[in-house]
């Protein structure tokens, strides 16, 4: 019992001698932050410039992770911030969007020449498009179907590429493939069911007692600039 509460005084120790660095320093000379592909990088890429606007003294850090990679760079404290599709266990974060995926394929894709509803065994027959899991335990049935191929890429930009090339068919984040949607060179299948997936994305400070106001202010242009531009809040 005493050996445990040394650990975790030594811990609040360090918590706070990074606290005193901070605070010493002004904003913080680094910021790590680990993102959720999903997460738009349009928008991401956009706050990170707003950010450096009010601290260009600040180097920002971004890993780009799926899954479980997310959580693994919070629980191995390699991020400061972290937007992820998961809470891990000790961590509380706040809701921050939906993200919507939609089971597509190019337009001239078999699956598109069937002229009915799909059901998944429709899909078994044809290349199934999957990213990663980049956490150390994936598992490697997460959102995908049985069929006989598959493809798994590590990127989302690698797995829309894919599909615009007729390769196969995946479930996209909406937000990715507005432009492909709008001219009509991919084309949602017609699912019976499962068509339309949603994912949701929480804001977590990886050390919320003790976060610099570098890292406050970051994860407040973030919130800002969610809400202004989808004018929606989780239910």
């Amino acid at each position: 019992m005493l050996y445990r509460r040394a650990l975790a005084l030594v811990d609040e120790a360090n918590d706070l001698e990074q606290a005193a660095h901070a605070l010493s320093a002004g904003w913080e000379a680094e910021i790590r932050i680990a993102a959720e592909i999903l997460f738009p990088s349009r928008l991401l890429l956009a706050c990170l410039d707003r950010f450096g606007q009010e601290s260009p003294g600040t180097r920002l850090e971004l890993i780009e992770s799926v899954l479980g990679g997310t959580s693994d760079a919070l629980l191995k404290g390699e991020a400061d911030l972290v937007i992820s599709p998961q809470l891990p266990p000790g961590f509380l974060g706040d809701p921050l969007m939906r993200i919507r995926l939609r089971a597509v394929a190019h337009a001239d894709h078999p699956l598109h020449h069937y002229d009915r509803e799909l059901t998944y065994r429709d899909l078994r027959a044809y290349r199934h498009v999957v990213v990663r899991d980049s956490g150390a335990n994936r598992d490697r049935r997460t959102a995908t179907v049985e069929v006989d191929q598959r493809w798994t890429v590590s990127q989302v930009a690698t797995s829309i590429q894919a599909v615009c090339m007729g390769y196969g068919f995946a479930w996209l984040p909406e937000e990715h493939i507005r432009e492909e949607l709008r001219t009509g060179m991919l084309r949602p299948l017609p699912l019976r069911e499962g068509g339309t997936r949603e994912a949701s994305l929480y804001l977590i400070l990886a050390n919320p007692d003790f976060a610099g106001p570098g890292v406050r202010r970051l994860a407040e242009i973030i919130r800002e600039s969610v809400g202004s531009e989808y004018f929606f809040k989780m239910e």
